[in-house]
């Protein structure tokens, strides 16, 4: 059985926690938050911006500790789940990491490339798994897409776009602040870049056009640039949408032998919020039919969470690296952001290394 220990409870720590609850083979047993409301129970002001709101939630069965250092020293947890702000990742993450823990923390690893450097190389130096959790693998619609390219099955590749764009988010004070986060280019946008990487590879170079505020991208357009020439990839990214598109994600994606569609999001607010599937998950051969391929997954607004918490307690098993949670590879999707960013400033294509 291994044993779980979240750092803190914001709507990501939720998200394990609840996630958690259906894994094989592993249990969430102590949780450390500041928080004094949140550690007896009271999770009502947690939200984000997909996923139902926070509530009373039974801990008596868990450990809570107000000092994440406790947390570190308790003997009886074996994975640490770091769900803090993105600036607190690099010290809490070295700080488990030394205390012989298996760590997995949640995205972006870091905003600075130092740091995320420095994690991974810690972990290496320490013989302990080092993740991080990068959830959209493991949504259902990306599952298959990532299946699809990876096994050829109908076909190479010829080309995708993907699209992740949402309006400036205000259901926390750690994430209303872009400037903690690196921008919406990085918070939100390193999703696609770790996605891409997983899919096809880490892109030799990037062409990038943008918005930047204060010195961080909040919108970005990119074209990823492979060694294969008939290779077109690009995606479009950022958190400058009006009020009422909270949040929307999808993808096109061009094979020899089909074409696979996929499009959603939230829109709309208050009463008027509601999750609306643009593009159901489609997939057109080459003679013409359409088909919605049934999904792997639960229905859960978690089921990602938990699927994503299974890896890790799987490597943890196995002693082997999941890719989808490689700390490497979020590394590379970091490197990508940064790339981005210098091609927006200098109007270049920047290698990306």
């Amino acid at each position: 059985m291994v044993r779980i220990g979240i750092i803190g409870i914001g709507f990501m720590g939720m998200a394990h926690f609840e996630g958690a609850r259906k894994l094989k083979g592993a249990k969430i047993t102590a949780i450390s938050t500041r928080d004094s409301k949140k550690l007896a129970g009271d999770w009502s002001s947690i939200e984000g911006n997909f996923g139902p709101r926070g509530s009373q939630v039974d801990l008596s069965k868990v450990k809570q500790y107000s000092d994440y250092h406790e947390l570190l020293a308790d003997p009886d947890i074996d994975l640490v789940d770091i769900c803090l702000p993105t600036q607190m990742h690099e010290q809490v993450a070295l700080d488990s990491i030394r205390a012989g823990k298996h760590t997995l923390v949640e995205k972006p690893i870091a905003i600075d490339l130092k740091a995320a450097n420095k994690m991974v190389k810690a972990a290496e130096k320490a013989g302990v798994q080092f993740m991080v959790a990068q959830v959209l693998p493991f949504f259902p619609e990306f599952q298959f897409a990532v299946e699809c390219v990876r096994s050829n099955k109908y076909g190479k590749l010829l080309a995708a776009h993907f699209r992740r764009v949402m309006a400036p988010p205000k259901w926390s004070e750690n994430i209303e602040d872009f400037q903690k986060l690196g921008g919406w280019g990085i918070d939100l946008h390193i999703h696609d870049n770790h996605l891409i990487s997983l899919m096809c590879g880490v892109p030799t170079k990037v062409t990038s056009r943008g918005i930047e505020n204060k010195g961080f991208i909040n919108h970005v357009h990119t074209v990823y640039d492979y060694d294969d020439p008939n290779l077109a990839v690009s995606c479009v990214s950022g958190g400058i949408a009006t009020r009422g598109l909270e949040f929307a994600h999808g993808y096109e994606l061009y094979f020899e032998d089909a074409t696979v569609l996929f499009g959603a999001g939230t829109m709309g607010t208050g009463k008027n919020k509601e999750w609306v599937v643009s593009q159901p998950l489609t997939l057109i051969t080459k003679n013409g039919q359409l088909k919605h391929p049934k999904l792997k997954g639960g229905d859960a607004w978690c089921a990602a969470f938990t699927l994503e918490l299974q890896a890790a307690v799987d490597a943890i098993e196995s002693g082997v690296e999941p890719e989808a949670l490689s700390g490497a590879l979020a590394r590379d999707a970091l490197k990508i952001c940064y790339a981005e960013a210098k091609s927006i400033q200098t109007g270049r294509s920047i290698p990306v290394k």
